[in-house]
């Protein structure tokens, strides 16, 4: 009997889980591979087991969905038709002749690769915040709006008692709810949006009224646990000897530069910010798949330029899980039809293709209001740290552009040694490029995430073998 063909599908949130269950529906073999405990990823992260979680639907939005999905990948797990492959952490996916090979580090000591053979693969990567440096952002208390929902989603814990969540995005509003139903004080949400941006696209967002509701949601329900918004505001510091005190903040004029005499001083323990989203390209640009500024080119069915390669979800364009869902779905019914040498009928994915042109839609118009204050580098001190990995300051980065002649975000890095480092820029490419004035482009990685060197010599000794390496035929 002729083998099924093999799709692997990097990335188990809502996007790969979507993929991955439409291609296991119509024949394929699948094999989801993510570097979480658990298939979800960062919109539906489980508590561990271990835990006890009694209610842990009253941390997620669209449970329903979620048990959806979870019932469906069951059924094909037992199936056989889904192979999962949790805590594996892909570093890179390889062309080879006879088709895909996705190489994965595994285990949280990541000291050995295993390595997938497919016909084709899918990558669901998501995406990773965004966050611009201040004076005092390196202060232990300061996290990631993403970091602290992680940490009450998935390990039941509060980052602190004292919460401000700043900068701007739609990711602060579940965030600050999150945190305020859990017990958290949240003594104010700082979004540097100015309103009027959301009234001039007032005609973009009300044509998604689901989404528009799902936001007045919030804000009533941060009403109800006191928690005060403000808008054209900024943290401007934070303050802290050991640990994070308090923050500085401050109302913004149009030119995003902080009024004079509108600051004050706000006490917490903990800061949670966010400045947007960007899309997880590092192994779509590997593979040599084109960009379309910071997020993967694809078709309408999904498909990179490279064949037997296609992206779906946040990699794509930040758009939510709604969108995710949809361009996972029309990406897996693509990759079955087109592994196993038929061509797609687009008429069979046509109600998930017009969720993702509305609320493509929809996301363009609602990036375009929550964009960082404009000005916001001038705030930024010589002495502050943009690459913690390297400990390279902006004064430094500042004389690498005025004295030393740099003009591209590569040659800062040459002269400075900014973002490179354990993350390779990953955190610190945004804020290093404001700081000096540089276009932000996506650092071409041969490699998705640091691999030990013994890793790397082993695989190349499977290459020179014939390649029989452990999990290749997985």
């Amino acid at each position: 009997m002729t083998e099924p063909p093999r799709l692997a599908v990097i990335g188990a949130g809502p996007a790969g889980l979507a993929a991955a269950l439409a291609a296991a529906a119509r024949g394929v073999r699948v094999t989801l591979v993510d570097s979480g405990p658990g298939p979800g990823g960062q919109f539906y992260r489980q508590p561990s087991p271990a835990l006890g979680a009694r209610r842990p639907q009253a941390l997620h939005h669209q449970w329903r969905t979620w048990k959806r999905l979870r019932a469906a990948l069951d059924t094909h797990l037992a199936a056989g038709q889904v192979s999962l492959l949790m805590d594996h952490h892909v570093w890179c996916v390889e062309r080879e002749s006879t088709g895909l090979t996705v190489h994965a580090l595994l285990g949280p000591e990541q000291e050995r690769s295993v390595a997938v053979r497919a016909d084709g693969v899918l990558l669901a990567t998501g995406g990773y915040e965004k966050v611009l440096p201040f004076p005092g952002w390196t202060l232990p208390g300061v996290l990631t709006a993403g970091g602290a929902q992680a940490m009450l989603k998935g390990a039941l814990v509060l980052p602190g008692r004292t919460a401000v969540v700043a900068g701007t995005g739609p990711l602060l509003l579940p965030v600050a709810t999150g945190l305020a139903s859990a017990g958290a004080r949240v003594v104010a949400l700082v979004d540097s949006a100015d309103p009027r941006a959301f009234v001039r696209r007032a005609g973009a967002l009300v044509r998604e009224p689901v989404k528009v509701a799902e936001g007045a949601g919030y804000a009533a329900r941060l009403l109800r646990h006191g928690v005060k918004a403000v808008m054209c505001h900024a943290v401007l510091e934070a303050h802290g000897t050991d640990r994070l005190e308090g923050v500085t903040v401050g109302a913004l004029d149009a030119e995003g530069r902080p009024v004079p005499g509108r600051t004050r001083y706000i006490t917490c323990d903990t800061l949670a910010v966010s400045h947007g989203l960007l899309p997880h390209t590092d192994l779509a640009d590997g593979l040599g798949c084109t960009l379309d500024g910071p997020a993967v080119r694809v078709d309408t069915e999904q498909r990179t330029d490279v064949p037997g390669v296609w992206a779906a979800g946040e990699a794509t364009g930040v758009g939510g899980a709604a969108l995710s869902l949809a361009e996972g779905h029309i990406a897996g019914r693509s990759a079955a039809a087109r592994l196993r040498g038929t061509r797609p009928d687009p008429t069979a994915w046509a109600p998930a293709a017009r969720t993702r042109t509305r609320l493509r839609t929809f996301f363009a118009a609602l990036d375009s209001a929550y964009t960082p204050p404009a000005r916001w580098p001038e705030q930024v001190s010589d002495d502050t740290v943009v690459c913690r990995c390297e400990e390279v300051t902006a004064g430094a980065v500042r004389e690498a552009v005025a004295g030393l002649g740099a003009g591209d975000l590569r040659t800062v890095k040459l002269l400075t040694r900014a973002g490179m480092g354990w993350c390779q820029g990953r955190m610190c490419e945004p804020g290093v490029a404001g700081v000096a004035g540089c276009p932000l482009v996506p650092g071409r990685r041969l490699l998705a995430r640091p691999v030990p060197l013994g890793v790397l010599a082993e695989a190349g000794e499977e290459a020179g073998d014939g390649g029989a390496g452990a999990g290749r035929d997985a």
